[in-house]
């Protein structure tokens, strides 16, 4: 029997508003392909990430790591520390989050007003992103506190299971007919937890991962990059849930293309989508096309673009990181329009 349940009309805290989040088409081709969005900014806080947060929580309570009133600490850039942030409100936890300031300020916010401690590992006005020195910090604050736990998102199983309701959840949205699953990869949970159920239950599906350029995971050189919330930077080790037999591909897509994306799909469709997931649409749609005829792929969209509204929708901070380019955009857009006319 498939796991994806119907949510009570009624419930009586936010974490039983999670899953059970839309499809949208973004294009149909003329030889019956498509590309269906998951749109998983309709969890609660706006991202996919809270699915795993309480998987993760849920997982250290059953295990004895988490007692009554215990302190949760977690190195994030924003998305899993809101969800961690709202279970730990829900269940009585205090929540430290680790963060540098490569995070959107929306997302730190958004923490703060749920009840999070923030410390920072990163001074005022440095944007380089600092997951390195976040994972060591939180460590070794988990270590002096006995009553904390350190989730360590990046090598938590329960994170990958967190999950598997997303696989689920397709399975009963489209019959079974999926073809292609692309997704960003972070922690590698998001895309390889819902792979790894969905291919068992759909033997057939491929997996295909998106990283930005300049992360780590699928080679290549190392450099800075500004999508939040993905990829693996220089320094930082590949995280256990990154199962490279499970992908079958891995691309890679710069700042440019993912944020031009999601620009032109908020003007095309009225969707706010992020930065990151922007990558993720880009590579579907530039592939869509060479993709087998009545292909169905699915693209994970992990959070939505309401909390990069000062970052990749704002043309002064594009400019001035030399990210704002009206060629890609046009590109962008005739690609869409061509997929959406045929």
């Amino acid at each position: 029997m498939d796991k994806a349940q119907q949510r009570p009309t009624v419930v009586s805290r936010v974490s039983d508003l999670i899953g059970h989040t839309p499809l949208f088409e973004l294009c149909r081709t003329g030889n019956g392909s498509r590309l269906l969005l998951k749109l998983e900014q309709f969890n609660p806080t706006g991202t996919a990430k809270i699915r795993m947060a309480r998987q993760m929580i849920l997982d250290a309570e059953e295990r004895g790591a988490l007692r009554p009133g215990g302190r949760i600490i977690e190195s994030t850039s924003g998305n899993t520390g809101l969800g961690l942030a709202v279970i730990a409100a829900e269940r009585g936890y205090t929540f430290t989050a680790v963060v540098d300031h490569h995070a959107a300020a929306d997302k730190l916010r958004g923490m703060k007003a749920l009840g999070a401690e923030l410390l920072y590992v990163a001074a005022d006005g440095d944007e380089e992103l600092a997951t390195a020195a976040r994972e060591e910090f939180a460590e070794q604050l988990a270590k002096e506190d006995p009553g904390a736990c350190f989730t360590e998102q990046h090598n938590n199983p329960a994170n990958a299971v967190g999950y598997h309701p997303v696989a689920h959840e397709l399975h009963t949205a489209l019959g079974g007919r999926i073809d292609i699953l692309i997704g960003a990869v972070g922690t590698g949970g998001g895309l390889c937890g819902t792979g790894r159920e969905l291919r068992r239950i759909v033997p057939g599906v491929r997996i295909v991962g998106v990283e930005p350029k300049g992360s780590i995971a699928f080679g290549g050189p190392a450099h800075d990059y500004y999508q939040s919330g993905t990829g693996t930077p220089e320094g930082a080790s590949i995280g256990l849930l990154v199962d490279f037999d499970l992908i079958d591909e891995g691309l890679k897509v710069g700042d440019v293309e993912a944020f031009a994306t999601a620009r032109v799909v908020a003007r095309r469709t009225g969707l706010l989508i992020g930065g990151s997931a922007g990558g993720v649409v880009y590579e579907a749609l530039t592939r869509l096309a060479s993709w087998p005829p009545g292909t169905t792929v699915v693209a994970l969209v992990n959070d939505g673009g309401e909390k990069y509204l000062d970052t990749v929708f704002d043309d002064d901070w594009m400019s001035a990181r030399d990210l704002l380019d009206p060629a890609a955009d046009r590109e962008i857009d005739e690609l869409l329009t061509k997929l959406r006319e045929n």
